[in-house]
This record gives structure tokens, C-alpha cells and sequence, in this order.
């Protein structure tokens, strides 16, 4: 991929400030490590204390890796959404996946509670609830999918997505009401989101999905960037509507599906990233803006798990609610800034 030369130095300002959070993040917690110690750990050098080895390796960076996946898949997917739909409101759960993934992992809990004891304890376990979040996610995605072979119309396997979030959504606060108090509570905390506990099994399941979605996001750009014209443009063009939307949707669904099953559902990052990406990439050429909205989400989802640790206390906050606190705002004042986010 040519990147136009003019970008080029925000590109290396962006991968610098990536890099820098990273170290940040990495530094920062309830136990505070200098920096000097955590790019010894990373490159194999001699760290003053082994215990904080043991904490970089095998806890901070597996959490890093997963905001970066995370931050960066959800910002692409919701651009992804947005041009496809030609909404500035739509994000990467637009299509129902989030909802899904919720039913599936509150119909295992709730089923769990029934069995007790240790088969309960087996099946709340944390690659059960990520299994049952991807198999929900999967069953949306390809409810939306067979709907896209059968709809042209664009508008509509956007209402047809949000119908389908409306009704797993239904379902699971019908669930939620017959649970007992514990198990509302295990499901609450899931919703919450959570970037830490990764095994290194998951995250490199997570990171094959990630650059499979990745790779299918920057082989539709040139789609994106003529369905940014209209429908009707792009089919002058030669271009495949079913077929490009199709593997649009793929993209996001790979994207959106495997974060919401390794952490859980993270709000407005896919809807604010883009925007906010846009004020300083004036194009719209999507072979710039979607590795442009990678590097931002991966940014932003750093510096949210680093407000989210609380450093020098024992406290985490629920990724979420960051997320939520700093995406919200951001709209806003792009909507206030802009009067229109797009289009």
C-alpha cells in the first residue's frame, strides 16, 4: 500500500504516539514500573525487579496487545459501517452482533445456574463465555448475511440489523429478569467489558481474526470509496454491490465478533474514532483512512485502559464506562463543531 507523501509524517507522528501509550500503559497500574524497566522487559534486558518482569509479560502486555486489537478492530468496522451505510451514527454493533454476542453469554449463565456446583464452575469459565459470545455473534451474522442475498438495498439490512439487536436484546432482559441476583451480576460484569485475563491461546485467536478483518477491510477500499458516491455511482463503475457489501460485512462481522467475545462489548469507540480521525486525514480515500482509523483506535483504547487502571491504586474501572465518557463527548463536539459528521 502507496501512502501519498503528504500523510506520511502524521502517520509516523501517529505510530510515535501509539508506540509512547503503549509504554505508558504498559508502566502504569497498581504497581508503577519505571519506563527505563518495562523497555528492558520488552527487549530482553535485565529488569531490577523480577516480579515486575513477571507482571510486564504475562499481564500488562497480553492487556496492551488486546487494547491495541481491540481500540484498532472496532474503529475500522465502525468506519466500515458508516460508509457502507452512509451513516454517521453507524457503528460496528449496528448490525446486531453485540446483542448476539449478549444472548449467547446470557444464555449460558443463566443455564449454568441450573447445573451448579462444578459443572456450573466449568461452564462459566472464561473460554465458555467466549465461545458462547462468538457462537451468538455468529448466529446474527449470518441471519444479516442471508438477508444480504436476498435485500439490494442497503438501508434496509440496516434496519433489518437493528431489528435483530432489538430482539436478542429483548430476549436477554427477559432472561435477565428470571435470573437470580448472582447471575445478573456475572453477566452485568461482562457487559462491562474487560481487556485483562487473556490467555496467550486467545489472543492469538483474536489476533488471526483481527488481521483477517483487517485484510479484508483494506481489499474493499476501493469498493468504500466508490460506495461513497451512491449506489447508483458505483454501478456505473463496474462495481459488485452484493458481493462487496457482502465482504464488507464480513470484514466487520470477523472484526466486531471476535473483540466482543475476548472483551466483551466496548461502546462508541467504532462510533467516534472515525470522526475524530477525520479532522486532521482531510481525504477520503479509504487506503489512507482505514490505516489512519486503526492507529487512532489502538491510541484511544490505550489511553482508556490507562485512565481505567487507576495507576498507583488497587482500582480498575470497568473499560466501558471510559470508553462511553470519552467517545460520547467527542461526538457531541463534533456535532456541535460541524453540524454534520458526514455526508
Amino acid at each position: 500500500m502507496i501512502l501519498q507523501k503528504r500523510y506520511s509524517g502524521i502517520f509516523i507522528a501517529l505510530l510515535l504516539v501509539l508506540f509512547v501509550c503503549f509504554l505508558v500503559n504498559i508502566s502504569l497500574g497498581s504497581v508503577s514500573i519505571p519506563l527505563g524497566d518495562v523497555v528492558a522487559s520488552i527487549f530482553g534486558g535485565d529488569v531490577e525487579k523480577s516480579s515486575w518482569n513477571f507482571i510486564i509479560q504475562d499481564y500488562r502486555i497480553p492487556k496492551a496487545l488486546t487494547a491495541i486489537m481491540a481500540g484498532g478492530g472496532l474503529a475500522v468496522s465502525g468506519l466500515l459501517m458508516q460508509t457502507l451505510f452512509r451513516n454517521p451514527l453507524a457503528g460496528p454493533f449496528v448490525l446486531g452482533l453485540s446483542s448476539g454476542a449478549s444472548l449467547g453469554v446470557a444464555i449460558l449463565i443463566l443455564g449454568a445456574g441450573a447445573f451448579g456446583g462444578f459443572m456450573g464452575s466449568v461452564l462459566l469459565s472464561n473460554w465458555s463465555l467466549i465461545i458462547a459470545s462468538a457462537f451468538g455473534s455468529f448466529l446474527v451474522l449470518l441471519a444479516v448475511l442471508a438477508v444480504t442475498f436476498r435485500i439490494k438495498d442497503t438501508m434496509a439490512i440496516l434496519i433489518i440489523g437493528l431489528m435483530f439487536g432489538s430482539v436478542t436484546g429483548a430476549v436477554v432482559a427477559v432472561l435477565s429478569y428470571f435470573s437470580a441476583a448472582q447471575q445478573l451480576q456475572q453477566f452485568v460484569f461482562w457487559s462491562f467489558g474487560s481487556l485483562g485475563n487473556q490467555s496467550r491461546e486467545g489472543i492469538l485467536i483474536l489476533a488471526l481474526c483481527f488481521f483477517i478483518g483487517i485484510l479484508l477491510s483494506l481489499a474493499s477500499a476501493k469498493a468504500l470509496n466508490a460506495l461513497l458516491l451512491g449506489e447508483n455511482y458505483a454501478k456505473s463503475m463496474g462495481l459488485k454491490i452484493k458481493r462487496n457489501t457482502f465482504i464488507i460485512i464480513l470484514a466487520t462481522s470477523i472484526l466486531a465478533g471476535s473483540i466482543t467475545a475476548f472483551a466483551g462489548p466496548i461502546a462508541f469507540v467504532g462510533l467516534a474514532v472515525p470522526h475524530l480521525t477525520r479532522q486532521f486525514i482531510k481525504t477520503s480515500n479509504h487506503l489512507i483512512l482505514i490505516p489512519a482509523v486503526l492507529i487512532c483506535g489502538a491510541i484511544l483504547m490505550l489511553l482508556c485502559d490507562t485512565i481505567a487502571q487507576l495507576p498507583f491504586t488497587e482500582y480498575t474501572l470497568p473499560i466501558n464506562a471510559i470508553t462511553s465518557l470519552v467517545g460520547a463527548p467527542v461526538v457531541i463536539w463534533l456535532l456541535v463543531k460541524k453540524r454534520k459528521l458526514l455526508f
